[in-house]
């Protein structure tokens, strides 16, 4: 091997497509001799592909040999040399350890000044795929026994929070923590932070109501922790935390995991309070957002997103039409159990009047009855408000965050746009001094121009990203709806079925006394 030629340097542009007229190396050399086999690199057919390609060089003046029944080479093929062993590791040779052969990873570039680095063999997944191979697995949220702390106006309320689940990013198995409801919105803030901007739907948590927590907390009464008031609100935070817990990036947020995990008291959230100055500076900021929606018109070059903000317009439209009407319901069922209760007092005291022993008896059963069909109601006006009103006042607020991000999607674009005409000033004024022929200015104005168009290029980016992310998470609320109102409904129409069996039950059970009257 000693009358071996030194093997040319190669080109970056090995690998270059038809088009292209320069021979493949940069040397004059058209084709190089060893021992009896020769390599030529001219020999095309019309279609660009190689008809005689035998052999390849290897540094070092080693022979590499490719069998003549491989695969067909490409034009757009890189080629990647490696030796023996790297050969026999090959992840076009590797397998898992359940024998399901992997996809090859993508070759490695050769460039001029050293060997190919080796392509990445596992790209990271993203939180989506790693949910999708998660399963069978659950996570289950609940809120109970709500504890006054304190008296007077410095009181507040603690929710015993219990998670169960076995995905395995968790701790544990079984959690216990107990939080106050600053907590919960202070949760929301961090995800609203972290995640609203690049377009994910954040469930909102439950609005603040200083008129409801002063009576709790001028109230001297140690049961009004059962109130009504706290029993609704355990239900929204419950309902909150289980709507994030479902969404398949969220949950694996850090501080919605520390939410659930750490069991000492979380740091005070002080920008939660509806008089602070934080709550102020979110009411300009809501000021603002809305005169901007109403100042600036987006011409939407996509008809879905077009589409979709004239369905959530009417979608919540009709959701606070029946949700004003499931109010009004619940309303009415609660004066029928007064009425009901009234009634039955009425009967017994009639009752106890009556001298007939039979029809005394009678009047004394019809009120017991009474008194049970007023608790029947009562249940039934529970499961129209927990069931059917407070879905559809959640769904309300999760069109909101639907327009939120649809107007961030908006605000993203505006950027965009004002780039987009910066770099249109800054090329006019770079022609201008051009043509002034100001050369110690035009430098400067290059620099100016070019740092434009990588913000264009960057804006450009994000709108396209937030584009697809929005689209995404629209089409999950979309899904998650219709199941959710599906659960619901099938749910209320088995409460509405059970209701009535049970008046049937009382009423016949009341029947005999009633004919035994002589």
């Amino acid at each position: 091997m000693s009358d071996v030629k030194e093997t040319p340097p190669f080109s970056a542009n090995v690998g270059r497509n038809e088009d292209d007229n320069d021979d493949l190396f940069s040397s004059a050399l058209e084709s190089q001799t060893i021992g009896n086999t020769s390599l030529s690199l001219d020999n095309h057919n019309e279609d660009g592909s190689n008809r005689n390609l035998e052999n390849l060089f290897q540094g070092g003046g080693e022979e590499v040999n490719l069998d003549d029944d491989g695969p067909p080479v490409s034009p757009e093929t890189k080629f990647e040399f490696c030796t023996p062993e790297e050969e026999r590791k090959s992840p076009f040779l590797e397998s898992s350890s359940d024998d399901k052969i992997t996809e090859p990873s993508a070759p490695a570039e050769i460039t001029p000044t050293g060997p190919p680095k080796p392509a990445a063999r596992k790209a990271a997944k993203s939180p989506e795929e790693l949910e999708e191979e998660s399963g069978d697995q659950f996570l289950n949220i609940s809120i109970n026994e709500p504890q006054k702390v304190g008296d007077g106006m410095g009181a507040y309320m603690i929710y015993r929070v219990e998670t169960k689940t076995n995905f395995p990013y968790f701790k544990n198995k079984n959690m216990i923590v107990s939080r106050r409801f600053s907590d919960f919105l202070g949760l929301h803030d961090k995800l609203v932070q972290k995640h609203l901007h690049l377009g994910r739907l954040v469930p909102p948590a439950p609005e603040k109501s200083v008129i409801g927590m002063t009576k709790i907390k001028m109230s001297k009464d140690e049961s009004g922790s059962s109130s009504d008031f706290v029993e609704k609100r355990r239900a929204a935070l419950e309902r909150y935390l289980n709507r994030t817990a479902n969404h398949p990036v969220l949950r694996l947020d850090p501080d919605f995991r520390e939410f659930l995990e750490l069991e000492s008291d979380l740091p005070r959230a002080t920008s939660t309070s509806a008089l602070s100055g934080a709550g102020v500076m979110r009411l300009f900021n809501k000021f603002g957002e809305s005169m901007s929606k109403m100042t600036f018109k987006m011409d939407e070059s996509d008809p879905w997103f077009e589409e979709k903000q004239h369905q959530m317009e009417n979608l919540e439209q009709q959701l606070r039409k029946l949700h004003n009407s499931v109010e009004a319901l619940v309303h009415h069922r609660k004066e029928l159990c007064n009425t009901t209760n009234l009634f039955a007092k009425s009967i017994a005291m009639l009752g106890n009047c009556e001298e007939h022993t039979a029809l005394s008896r009678a009047l004394s059963q019809l009120s017991e009855v009474e008194d049970k069909v007023e608790q029947v109601h009562m249940s039934q006006s529970n499961k129209d408000f927990f069931l059917l009103a407070e879905m559809l006042k959640d769904y309300i607020a999760l069109i909101g965050t639907i327009k939120s991000v649809f107007h961030q999607r908006v605000k993203v674009y505006q950027t965009w746009q004002h780039a987009q005409q910066m770099l249109t000033k800054k090329r006019e004024q770079k022609a201008k001094l051009e043509l002034a022929g100001k050369t110690d200015k035009i430098a400067q104005a290059r620099e100016e121009v070019t740092e434009w168009e990588s913000k264009v290029e960057s804006d450009q980016e994000e709108f396209e990203n937030i584009s697809k992310m929005v689209r995404k998470e629209v089409e999950r609320f979309e899904h998650c709806r219709i199941q959710d109102f599906k659960d619901t409904i099938v749910q209320y129409m088995e409460s509405l079925l059970n209701i009535q069996q049970q008046l049937i039950k009382h009423w016949e059970a009341f029947l005999p006394e009633a004919k035994a009257i002589s």
